[in-house]
């Protein structure tokens, strides 16, 4: 019914200072503050309302809830990392090729991002699947652009934030039980980064979501824009409709730990989704709400 997005950069800083600095604070404060309108303006009698790595890292993470609370109203918990993995699972699970017999999702976050196997053969029954295995790396494209830079990135500097994830990668649980499983595998990927190289590979001359989610791409097709992205300078990545000046120093980043995981997991497609944890909070809420059950009883009972 409505939406609403603001990149606000939480983490900015968080890496050398363990804390989260006062002007993230206020740009989170500032656009939660919409959120809550929108929210009000709907009627809104139930949500859940959730922060993540940044706020599990920092030192003064309850206190930024404290804040928002007193300046919003808003109650926001700080989930762990298995609930964010099965979230985001949640959220974009229904686009997984039914043919296949299992994907791998992944979520590019700013302080951290989760890589879950969802494996149809586990999942008791057609067309569902379980999660059969999962990390959550401590990187995303914040950390990682601090970190190395974002601005001007060389071939060495790619190739040093992609092998800083390559390893991470290496503690993936099951990680040779899922390899030998990859002919029968896609990659499902959700976060900024995923969805700026869709709108680039279909040279959009804006950012249109209903275009984007759902977009397949085959390997060689994310090969070539991410390369397209390298060679670009830093004003050209900002006047490019699908990256913008917010994205511009980040995108990069983004891009390595792409490449981290294609380089560990290699297959052949990847299916792009807009939605991720807010969705997956949605799913869950309505199916504790009886949801499609009410409607697919009523369904049943006209038949009858």
């Amino acid at each position: 019914m409505d939406s609403f997005s603001r990149i606000v950069r939480l983490g900015e800083g968080l890496a050398h200072s363990g804390r989260l600095s006062e002007g993230a604070i206020s740009r989170a404060v500032s656009a939660l503050a919409v959120c809550r309108d929108k929210m009000e303006a709907r009627g809104v009698s139930r949500s859940r309302l959730i922060a993540t790595e940044a706020c599990r890292q920092a030192d003064n993470g309850e206190a930024f809830l404290d804040r928002v609370r007193a300046e919003t109203g808003l109650e926001l918990e700080i989930i762990d990392r298995a609930t964010e993995a099965r979230l985001a699972a949640a959220g974009c699970a229904s686009l997984a090729d039914p043919a296949a017999g299992g994907v791998i999702l992944f979520d590019i976050g700013g302080g951290s991002s989760e890589v879950v196997w969802l494996d149809r053969r586990r999942g008791g029954g057609p067309g569902h699947l379980a999660m059969r295995a999962w990390v959550s790396l401590p990187v995303g494209v914040v950390t990682l652009a601090e970190r190395y830079g974002g601005v001007k990135v060389s071939t060495q500097v790619f190739e040093d934030m992609v092998g800083e994830v390559e390893r991470l990668l290496e503690a993936f649980p099951e990680r040779e039980t899922l390899s030998a499983s990859l002919s029968d595998i896609h990659l499902l990927g959700t976060s900024g980064t995923v969805t700026t190289i869709a709108g680039v590979h279909l040279g959009l001359p804006r950012y249109e979501r209903r275009l984007v989610d759902g977009q397949w791409m085959a390997s060689t097709d994310v090969t070539r824009v991410v390369e397209s992205l390298r060679e670009m300078s830093y004003d050209q990545r900002c006047q490019n409709p699908c990256i913008g000046p917010d994205r511009a120093d980040l995108v990069l980043a983004g891009c390595a730990v792409l490449e981290a995981i294609r380089r560990a997991f290699p297959v052949a497609r990847l299916r792009v989704a807009d939605r991720g944890l807010r969705e997956g909070i949605l799913v869950e809420m309505m199916r504790a709400d009886g949801a499609w059950r009410r409607r697919g009883a009523r369904r049943r009972g006209r038949r009858g």
